[in-house]
């Protein structure tokens, strides 16, 4: 871990010498002995200063974060997990158990919780709570129901739909696969996690990607992935009045659209398909199904699947 927060300090340092050289300009190298510093560079030019004099003192090398002023010893601890932040605890107890780090783990991993917007208890850890967040995602990856009771028992969460959506939609630790099942089962959540999403001025497909990246699609085609289409089209066309009445879009058309999108991402990124679909087959096959679509649009979204990828990868 000491080396760790020498590469903090090191880079921070290098950070500074390289903003230095770029105000003398191109070949020139930074004024001696007083450089110009910038306020930003301040920061990470003391802490490499202090730690080499601290290193300076120690055989080994060791620094004792406790010899260093506070908010240096908590700003050079909040570059470290958790994992890394018990075992700091282990040698700097009060530094190690500091709230303001925890609290900063657990809104980082689990952006919402119920239980943030309400007044804590006296004695409340969140060191303890991120023990809990984390034994309940556990528990959600294996038992999607038995996940969500934990976290309905601890208080960390209330069954609300609305509060269940902005949890999911905020946490990227829960089993995509657990987390499709249970969106499958709660049709409300999902409901209050598709207008969650924002797609205003987004590309079709790019708003369709980043919608799967937060619910995933089945692998198999079904009435689960319908559904999805059917809400993600409402949305979209509800995030973007200007372009329904620019382009002719509409919910229909939208679903129609993603069918076409979803199909060409298979055929243009599977291996099994030898013969890939072409541009123009892609706009005749389209607009047979989406009539009020311009050509130009259809080739468009062609062109983005082909350039960027899969719209579910």
């Amino acid at each position: 871990m000491g080396q760790g927060l020498w590469r903090v300090a090191r880079n921070q340092q290098l950070q500074q010498e390289y903003g230095e050289q770029w105000d003398a300009g191109p070949g020139h190298l930074p004024p001696h002995p007083h450089p110009r510093r910038h306020p930003q560079h301040c920061q990470g030019a003391d802490i490499y200063q202090l730690l080499r004099a601290r290193r300076g003192k120690e055989q080994h090398g060791f620094i004792d974060l406790e010899m260093l002023p506070p908010e240096l010893s908590i700003t050079i601890l909040s570059y470290l997990n958790a994992t890394d932040l018990c075992l700091a605890s282990c040698v700097w107890q009060d530094l190690g158990h500091d709230e303001y780090l925890w609290q900063g783990l657990c809104k980082s991993t689990w952006g919402h919780c119920s239980i943030y917007n309400r007044r804590l208890p006296y004695g409340f850890s969140y060191r303890r709570l991120y023990m809990m967040l984390d034994e309940g995602s556990l528990t959600f990856n294996a038992y999607h129901q038995e996940g969500i009771s934990y976290f309905m028992s601890k208080g960390i969460l209330v069954d609300h739909p609305k509060e269940l959506a902005k949890f999911i939609f905020c946490t990227r630790t829960l089993n995509w696969k657990m987390l499709r099942v249970y969106l499958d089962e709660r049709r409300d959540v999902l409901d209050e996690l598709v207008t969650l999403h924002n797609f205003s001025n987004q590309f079709l497909p790019n708003a369709l990607r980043d919608f799967f990246r937060h619910i995933h699609a089945p692998e198999e085609r079904g009435e689960y992935l319908e559904t999805l289409i059917t809400k993600f089209s409402h949305r979209f066309c509800a995030c973007n009045p200007a372009l329904v009445r620019e382009v002719g879009l509409s919910p229909d058309a939208v679903y129609v659209l993603c069918y076409s999108l979803i199909l060409l991402s298979i055929d243009l990124t599977s291996p099994h398909v030898k013969n890939k679909m072409s541009k123009r087959e892609f706009i005749r096959n389209t607009r047979r199904a989406a009539q009020n679509i311009s050509e130009d649009f259809v080739g468009h979204l062609y062109d983005n699947i082909y350039l960027i990828g899969h719209v579910a990868a």
